[in-house]
Formats: structure tokens, C-alpha cells, sequence
């Protein structure tokens, strides 16, 4: 299942507003090459308690159960939040990983199905690949409560992505638990719906226990009994031991789109009658107070800053203070100057869509294969993407014609606390999806300079920083390249705030010209991002390279409140 669109919402990620914003890049920089994994220890432990990070974003005034060796010391709990802000960047590593492998083997099954293991899920596939690598995040500690690393309200397409990080160990049971001093514990519960779950109200559960043949088609119903997770879940009301519950969508069989929602507290259970006419456990959980609300929008002051120019509405929220967007003069396309006139390239053949890979123009241009899997997600990032363009005799809905077709998830901006405006997204978007293009005005060099001390909206649309996470270590040079600005003309994306650890990354295309000195900046999403999740990307300024109109070295501390912060903007 693709990541659909969810009723569920949360508003936990931080990014900046560094609304200042000089002549820079839309590519993340080099991250640390370091693929540090946690290392197994073998000898089973005992159960301790550990104090809650300070300032994180779920249930803070209560403790989380770890199993933990008996040679660690108490001292061990001092550098447990710089723990969880190394292990967060793990966890995102691991993810990025996991979702780039899945897309190459998806595009790989959608070119050769029926090549060898093309029956196979891809996600068992990959979760076997990275643990065969070593890539796998293993989990040797049993929790109760937090995850370290893990937020309330991250996205995961496949429930294995749930057990590759310690979030829930079960890759099919809905109901995961740990035995804690003689008695099993509920650890987590995921609740799709499947077994009547009522999930209509995000702070209170009616979540519905496991067995009795009801999810088999293939038995007879029964009763279910009070044994294995139920009873788990029934000893969770005397410990008041908390439950992670995970919310999922049953909507197909492989891709289940879960969100994490936090911690709940078992209150109490009985037993009812199921649609089967058998006797089922339900068991009401409540959410702790104090985690990220998942709550919907309010305080809308634009309908549409766009003005019925994009194929979706992109509303303006502001729920902090009396302020209005900044006025500026939308467009969707880029505006080139007098002097250039980019030509058109020659097109492909393939009047029924670029599908024979040998004989597609376009294909060999992208090195024999299209960089889009049939769902349009990219496959992996890429010096230079060559989209189908005008020339070309393939239809519309070719599968290689992706960004140019404009935004196809619901934004809006919104005013954040203290970041000045920023954007996310009303929707769940999957790895590797497109969100929007960035434009403006195309800029000779000379006026870019001449406009730099005033103008917080300058970029270089050629000369990318490179990304060796992004681009496998290649270099990206494109000289004489041209600047854009979106000072006076621009789109949503000039409202996209700066991330040290961003959630999307710009990727150069082509389809109307072959100029590589002024490629479009498509902005692709990087990872997993949740609905009213704050997107971001890296502004890849360079220290010591920033100057005000006098010629001096300007400097700017960064505040995106990432694990993985430099501390500096510029």
C-alpha cells in the first residue's frame, strides 16, 4: 500500500525560519559517512528504570522500563538525551536506507517481472539485505514505553520497518509484550481496524484483543481468550506499564501506512460480542497528556496563496499572531530573462509511453533506465534527471514525466513560534515523491551579485553542494551557472525553512532544454514525512562565504533544533 492520505495529524517536527536567506544551494551538505550500528550483547539483563529525555516530544513526566545489563552503571542515565539524539539520526539513516534499496528493487520487479524472486515482498527482500549488511539497527534491549530514537508521529509504509527499529517486534501479530517480573507485559499494539478497532477518537482506544479465528478466513470462529497479548494487555492496568500503539490502514495487504501515536495507558477491559457472533476482549487505552496533539488545522487567514494557479489550494494558517503572509507575486513556472531562450531537445518515439527501455531516446539519456518507478516515486538521486518533454511523442501519463506536472500534495504554509513561516504537508508523503519545483527569476551573475545584500531570496541553481549520501560520491559541477531569485515572483517553496538534518533534497531535471547550467530544482522527499510534518531542506551556505554590500564576512547562528545541528547558518 502507498502511503495514503490519513485523518491522523502532528505537529512535532521543528525546523527554521532563517528568513534571511542569501545566495545559496538546495542540496543538503555531506553528512558523516559513519554507519555506526548498536553492537548485541548476548547475556540476558535485568529491568531498571530511566528518566525521560528532557524536551522530548512524548510523555515526559513519566519514566520508560529499558532492559538493561547488570554491569551498567546508574551514571550510564547522564548522557541518555544525547543517546536518544544519536540514535534518532540512526534511526533516520536506517529508514533512508531501507526506503532507497525498496525503490530500486520495486523499479527492478517493474522492468524484468519475471525475473527470479520477483514474487517475493520487497520489503521482507530489503529488511534481509540490510541485516545481512549489517545495516540493521538490531534491537537487544526489550522497552517498555519510548523507543529511543523513534517520535511520535513518524510514518512507516511496511510493518517492518516496525520491527527494524524496536518499535513493534511482531511483524503480523497486532499485540507485542515482554515479560516483566514473573508477568507479561503489553509493549505495543498496532490497530488497523482489522479486528473493529474504534479509531475514530485520537485520545481514547477501543482496541480489540487477538485470536479466535477472526482474521482467518480459513477457521471457524471462537471464542477469544484470555491468554498471550490479552493477558499482556490486561496486566498492563495493574502495572500502569505504558503501551506504544502504532494506527495503521488495512487498506491493502503489503504496504500498510502506520503512524506512531504515542503512549497510551491500559484503563480497563470486558468482553462483547464480535460481528462473528463469538465472544472478543476489548480493552479501552487512553493517551498519556503532555505528547504532540494530534490535532487538525485551525486559524486559516488565506484560502489560496497560490490564487487558483496550482492544481491544489495552498491555504495560509496562522494560529501564533495577527501577521499575513508576506505579499509576493505567485508563479509556477521559471522566469527567464530576455537573453535566454532555452531550446527545446529533440523527444523520444514512444507514442505509447517510454516502456522499451532499448529503443526510448530519453531512457538512454538517464543511462538505459527511466529514474521513476510506476508509482513516481524517483528511485535514487541523480546528477541530472531527464524527463519525456515537449518534443517527445509519449503521452502524459507517461511514467517519466513526473515534476514537471506540477504539486500533487496538499501544502499549506503556516506561521510557526518562533521560525517566522514555514510549509508542510496535509497529507502522508512516501519516500521519493515529488513535492514542488522551486522557481523565480533566472538571474545573470552580475545582477545576483548586484541584488545580494537586500535580497533574502537569492539562490544558485547550478552549482549544487555535494551530497555523498545523495549521490553515491560523485561531484556536481556546472560552471557560469545562473542565480534565481523569488524576492518579487516565486512559489511555496520560498517558504521552506532551512533543516541541518532536512526531509527533502533537491534533484537537477531536464525536459525543456538541455542547458545544464540551469537545470530545474525539483524538491523530492528524502524519507517518510508525516502529515503536518514541517518540510526541509538544507540551505548548504558556506561558512565564511556570506558578505553584506560592504564586502564583510556576515555570520548567522543556525536554530533548527536538529540532532545533527552545526550551530551555524553561515
Amino acid at each position: 500500500m502507498a502511503a495514503g492520505e490519513r485523518g491522523l495529524q502532528t505537529n512535532y517536527v521543528s525546523g527554521t525560519s532563517q528568513m534571511e536567506r542569501k545566495k545559496h544551494n538546495l542540496l543538503p551538505p555531506p553528512k558523516s559517512a559513519s554507519e555506526e550500528i548498536i553492537k548485541a550483547k548476548s547475556s540476558e539483563g535485568s529491568y531498571c528504570k530511566r528518566n525521560s529525555y528532557p524536551g522530548r516530544n512524548a510523555y515526559e513526566n513519566r519514566s520508560a522500563l529499558v532492559m538493561r545489563d547488570e554491569k551498567d552503571s546508574p551514571g550510564h542515565d547522564r548522557g541518555q538525551e544525547n543517546f536518544h539524539l544519536g540514535q534518532r539520526s540512526r534511526v533516520r539513516e536506517t529508514f533512508r536506507l531501507f526506503q532507497a534499496v525498496c525503490r530500486k528493487l520495486l523499479h527492478e520487479k517493474e522492468a524484468k517481472p519475471d525475473r527470479q524472486n520477483s514474487h517475493k515482498r520487497v520489503d521482507y527482500l530489503v529488511a534481509r539485505i540490510l541485516k545481512d549488511k549489517k545495516k540493521y539497527i538490531p534491537v537487544h534491549k526489550k522497552v517498555i514505553g519510548s523507543v529511543p530514537g523513534v517520535e511520535v508521529g513518524d510514518e512507516f509504509q511496511y510493518r517492518v520497518e516496525l520491527n527494524m527499529i524496536g518499535l513493534h517486534l511482531q511483524i503480523q501479530g497486532g499485540i507485542d509484550y515482554v515479560k516483566h517480573e514473573g508477568k507479561i507485559n503489553a509493549t505495543s499494539i498496532v490497530a488497523s481496524g482489522g479486528y473493529d478497532d474504534k479509531l475514530d477518537n485520537s485520545d481514547v482506544l477501543i482496541y480489540t484483543g487477538q485470536g479466535g479465528n477472526v482474521m482467518n478466513g480459513g477457521k471457524e470462529p471462537e471464542d477469544q481468550k484470555l491468554e498471550r497479548g490479552n493477558v499482556a494487555l490486561a496486566n498492563n492496568i495493574h502495572e500502569q506499564n505504558p503501551v506504544r500503539v502504532i494506527r495503521g490502514d488495512t487498506k491493502a495487504f503489503e504496504y500498510r501506512t502506520c503512524i506512531y501515536d504515542g503512549l497510551y495507558l491500559v484503563e480497563r477491559y470486558w468482553q462483547d460480542v464480535g460481528s462473528h457472533g463469538k465472544l472478543v476482549y476489548k480493552f479501552k487505552l487512553a493517551r498519556i497528556p503532555g505528547q504532540p496533539e494530534l490535532s487538525w488545522k485551525v486559524g486559516l487567514c488565506v484560502d489560496d496563496i497560490s490564487q487558483g494557479k496550482e492544481l491544489i489550494p495552498i491555504c495560509a494558517v496562522n494560529t501564533v499572531d495577527d501577521e499575513m503572509p508576506p505579499s509576493f507575486k505567485y508563479i509556477t513556472n521559471i522566469i527567464y530573462p530576455d537573453w535566454c531562450r532555452p531550446v527545446p531537445p529533440k523527444g523520444c518515439d514512444c507514442t505509447n509511453g517510454c516502456s522499451k527501455l532499448e529503443k526510448c531516446a530519453c531512457v538512454a539519456k538517464n543511462g538505459g533506465e527511466i529514474p521513476y518507478n510506476h508509482n513516481r516515486a524517483i528511485v535514487q538521486a541523480k546528477l541530472l534527471v531527464y524527463e519525456c518533454g515537449p518534443s517527445c511523442k509519449c503521452p502524459p501519463s507517461c511514467y517519466n514525466r513526473v515534476s514537471q506536472q506540477g504539486i500533487k500534495v496538499q501544502l499549506e504554509i503556516y506561521k510557526t513560534e518562533a521560525r517566522g513561516w514555514g510549509v508542510r504537508s496535509l497529507n502522508s508523503i512516501a519516500p521519493g515523491s515529488f513535492i514542488y519545483e522551486f522557481v523565480g527569476e533566472l538571474l545573470e551573475e552580475k545582477e545576483a551579485e548586484r541584488r545580494t545584500s537586500n535580497d533574502k531570496y537569492l539562490f544558485n541553481i547550478g552549482n549544487n553542494y555535494n551530497d555523498g549520501s545523495l549521490w553515491g560520491g560523485l561531484s556536481n559541477v556546472m560552471p557560469d551557472a545562473p542565480s534565481s531569485s523569488c524576492g518579487v515572483y516565486g512559489n511555496v517553496g520560498r517558504f521552506v525553512n532551512h533543516s541541518c538534518s532536512p526531509n527533502l533534497y533537491a534533484q537537477n531535471v531536464l525536459y525543456d532544454h538541455e542547458d545544464k547550467r540551469m537545470p530545474h530544482k525539483m524538491l523530492f522527499a528524502a524519507e517518510n514525512i508525516s502529515p503536518l510534518q514541517e518540510l526541509t531542506y538544507h540551505y548548504s551556505y558556506m561558512i565564511d562565504q556570506v558578505y553584506d554590500s560592504s564586502g564583510n564576512i556576515k555570520k548567522k547562528s543556525c536554530f533548527c533544533g536538529s540532532s545533527e545541528c552545526t550551530g551555524w547558518l553561515y
